[in-house]
C-alpha cells in the first residue's frame, strides 16, 4: 500500500466569488471503504487519475482516510490485486487505474481486453463493485504534447470514476436496504 508521504499534494485553491458552490451530494448511511489500485507504468500520467479521484470522492462523502492506495507494476497486474482485495470483504468498492499503450504489436489489445474482462468477473463473483479507469488510447507517444494531453485526460477520468463509484455505492445501499426490507 502506498504511503501518504509518497503522494503529491493537491492544489487547494481558495474559494473565490467566481467559483460555484460545492454540490450537495447524498450522504452514505454506512461507512464506505475503497481500494484504489494504480499501475505504475506511465506513473506520471496515471497518477493524475488518482489525484482527481481522491479529491472528488472526498467531495462525495468518502474521506481520504477511507481510501487505501495500492501500486502494481502494470495494468496486467491489476486484476489479481482487485480479486484479492474484493475477497477480503474489507472494501465496498475497488477502483483500477492504468494506461495500456499500443507498442506497435497486438499485445496491448490482449492486455486491455483481459484486464477489463477479469475486472468484470471479479465484481460479478464477489459482489464488490469494481471500476475501471484502465485506458487504451489509439495513439500515444511519449512526446510532451501527448503526455500533457493524457495527464489532463486521466484527471477527467479520475473525476468520472469517483462519480460512478459514489453513485453506484449509493444505489447499492438503497437496493440492499430494499432487499433486506423485502421490498424487492
Amino acid at each position: 500500500m502506498l504511503q501518504e508521504s509518497e503522494l503529491p499534494e493537491l492544489d487547494n485553491a481558495p474559494d473565490t466569488p467566481d467559483r460555484l458552490p460545492a454540490p450537495n451530494h447524498p450522504r452514505f448511511t454506512k461507512p464506505q471503504r475503497v481500494a484504489f489500485v494504480q499501475a505504475c507504468w506511465h506513473r506520471e500520467v496515471v497518477e493524475q487519475c488518482r489525484i482527481a479521484f481522491l479529491a472528488e470522492i472526498e467531495a462525495r462523502g468518502i474521506a481520504r482516510a477511507q481510501v487505501d492506495l495500492f501500486a502494481v507494476p502494470g495494468s496486467f497486474e491489476i486484476p489479481l490485486h482487485a480479486q484479492l482485495l474484493a475477497k477480503t470483504r474489507r472494501y465496498t468498492a475497488i477502483v483500477a487505474a492504468g494506461l495500456v499503450v499500443d507498442g506497435g504489436i497486438y499485445r496491448h489489445e490482449f492486455v486491455a481486453d483481459t484486464v477489463i474482462k477479469v475486472l468484470m468477473d471479479v465484481q460479478l463473483r464477489t459482489e464488490v463493485p469494481v471500476f475501471s479507469a484502465v485506458l487504451t488510447p489509439q495513439q500515444f507517444h511519449e512526446s510532451a504534447v501527448h503526455l500533457d494531453f493524457f495527464r489532463r485526460h486521466f484527471a477527467i477520468k479520475g473525476i468520472e470514476v469517483a462519480e460512478a463509484c459514489a453513485s453506484t455505492l449509493h444505489s447499492l445501499e438503497r437496493l440492499r436496504g430494499q432487499v433486506a426490507a423485502g421490498i424487492v
